[in-house]
């Protein structure tokens, strides 16, 4: 079934909107995906918060025209589907990657982050970034670190203080005897 006019303007506001507010883009080909594979890849994108959409060309570099993820228009060919990431930057990439691993149909033709397209082969880069609550997590470790320190270091001092105590009160008890 072809698609009307007002259908195209649609898919690609659509798209347009998710892509201004993603944080991360990927582009894969799914040529040779049967309909079976790429539900389940849908469903384990929504799962994870990822916007995933099988879009024509065309209308895909229309509809990213206006945003950071425009510099991936040059490696739109074949039969595509754009991920993008809506909850942190990783998201996308840890959905095709895992997918990827064991449909080894879905080619991965490119990434971008923060208006910079990368190579196919930075996919388990981007895959191994922290989620938001792990970046958060780290950061009030590294946080909390310099102060855990100081409470071990003043805690030391009296603690120090009493085994010279007690070492010189061994000594005298020696010496007594």
């Amino acid at each position: 079934m072809a698609l009307t006019l007002e259908d195209k303007k649609k898919i690609v506001s659509e798209v347009a909107a998710v892509a201004a507010e993603a944080h991360s883009a990927v582009a894969a080909e799914y040529r040779g995906l049967t309909v079976g594979q790429m539900t389940e890849l849908r469903v384990k994108a929504r799962e994870s918060g990822v916007y995933l959409r099988v879009v024509k060309n065309n209308l895909a570099r229309l509809a990213v025209a206006d945003t950071d993820f425009a510099c991936m228009s040059d490696t739109f060919t074949g039969p595509l589907v754009l991920a993008f990431s809506q909850e942190d930057p990783g998201s996308a990439a840890r959905v095709i990657e895992a997918f990827a691993k064991s449909n080894d149909k879905l080619i991965v033709r490119s990434l971008a982050v923060g208006g910079e397209v990368y190579p196919a082969s930075e996919l388990a880069r981007l895959s191994k970034l922290p989620t938001r609550d792990q970046a958060l997590a780290i950061l009030a470790g590294t946080l909390r670190a310099p102060l855990d320190k100081l409470a071990r270091t003043i805690n030391e001092v009296p603690g120090k203080l009493v085994r010279t105590i007690a070492a010189v009160r061994d000594q005298k008890e020696e010496n007594a005897a």
